[in-house]
């Protein structure tokens, strides 16, 4: 078998992407650990908990009935028509099974939608800090992102009046998440109604909302842009199962969408990968069948850790910090820390500074580089708190060699 290792040799766009950053340093972690050392994992967006039992006895269940087939592109009616209850009934966003359509996880739904509305030199506004894939699924569209940073001032949050400035005749998109992955930000329900309105006076514009993190909401219930019925046509909702049902590897996940955009990204999906798995489909559907106590249970252990955290944290001398309302992240900022050195190597970037305390320190954490915050870095405390304890503990032994 010929391998192809010229670049020249691959397409323009796919040699302009950049690896995954969180991908890379789990990669990296992964490594140390089988050469033996007591690696403490914080980079991973991924929680800790197992997958709820009664979700668990659904997968062996729909295995024993024969659910081996194809599933629809769109995904099993009844799970739709389950998720579409679930977005009038939780989140107040009025739709029905049309407008879903179900993906391999939240990352697939996110470049369908892209790939669906952006044409070759269209403007997507992204909401920074922002999770790592969003500029580069807008890169592979061929379209512009438009980074808008919020400051550790205001939670890392972009204001309306920000946006507005940003928005051209090319915007075809504003692109967010709340919570946010990676500052834990929570844009409140007059936020998200002032960007609202500049959806009014901008028609042509989608807005992009991703709520994977929504049950990991520490200020209440989670305010969905989509359930403004004035410009319902023109937000899509994403979502699924893997951070609030702790279903990461079962790749599931969906959009909420004007009918157009549903069809559209089905007919996508079509040509590229059909029907998500059907037995992680009869899980998922499970899991909206069933209570939320398991999401429940799994907050308030992250909100035990996320104020953990925080008060380590701060005995570390020179680190900014904020208190992350919801996700199972915290978004330090480390520039106190850039243009050090130790042993005549030069702390130049956060990702130098992330590389560092994971070969220093064997803890992995992700530059705040590829969020689009180059002056921070991403901890995760979906971990115990037994390791949260180490893993600090070692950060700041690690730091305190920085002169």
């Amino acid at each position: 078998m010929t391998t192809i290792t010229n670049p020249q040799t691959l397409s323009t766009v796919v040699n302009s992407l950049s690896e995954s950053e969180t991908l890379a340093m789990t990669k990296k972690a992964r490594e140390l650990a089988s050469q033996g050392n007591k690696v403490i994992s914080l980079s991973v967006g991924e929680p800790d908990f197992k997958t709820p039992q009664h979700v668990m006895d659904a997968a062996k269940k729909a295995i024993d009935e024969g659910y081996h087939s194809y599933s629809p592109v769109a995904g099993f009616a009844d799970l739709r028509a389950a998720i579409a209850e679930k977005l009038v009934k939780e989140n107040n966003i009025n739709v029905t099974a049309e407008n879903i359509v179900v993906s391999t996880g939240a990352k697939q739904s996110l470049a369908n939608v892209i790939q669906a509305i952006v044409d070759k030199g269209q403007e997507v506004i992204i909401l920074a800090p922002y999770w790592v894939s969003y500029s580069e699924m807008v890169k592979l569209a061929e379209g512009k992102s438009v980074i808008l940073t919020g400051t550790i001032e205001n939670d890392f949050k972009v204001t309306a009046a920000e946006i507005a400035k940003a928005i051209t005749p090319k915007t075809r998109a504003i692109m967010y998440s709340s919570p946010c992955n990676p500052s834990g930000s929570v844009y409140s329900e007059k936020e998200l109604r002032e960007i609202g309105e500049l959806l009014k006076q901008n028609p042509q514009i989608v807005a992009i909302a991703d709520e994977i993190y929504e049950y990991i909401n520490f200020e209440g219930k989670n305010f969905s842009l989509g359930s403004i019925d004035e410009i319902k046509d023109q937000v899509v909702t994403v979502n699924g199962f893997s951070k609030g049902f702790a279903m990461t590897g079962w790749r599931l996940g969906y959009i909420a969408a004007p009918k157009y955009i549903a069809a559209a990204t089905e007919k996508l999906q079509g040509q590229v990968t059909s029907g998500t798995c059907s037995i992680t489909q009869r899980a998922g559907l499970a899991a909206l069948q069933g209570d939320l106590s398991a999401p429940l249970k799994m907050k308030e252990a992250y909100l035990r850790r996320r104020d953990l955290i925080i008060d380590l944290l701060k005995e570390i001398p020179g680190l900014k910090i904020n208190k992350p309302a919801g996700a199972f992240y915290i978004f330090p900022d480390v520039s106190a820390y850039l243009g050090k050195s130790v042993n005549g190597q030069v702390i130049k970037t956060s990702s130098d500074l992330s590389m560092f305390i994971l070969n220093d320190a064997f803890v992995s954490t992700v530059g705040g580089d590829s969020f689009g915050s180059p002056n921070n870095i991403r901890i995760s405390f979906a971990a115990s708190d037994e390791n949260i304890i180490e893993a600090i503990k070692r950060i700041k032994e690690c730091l305190a060699k920085l002169k």
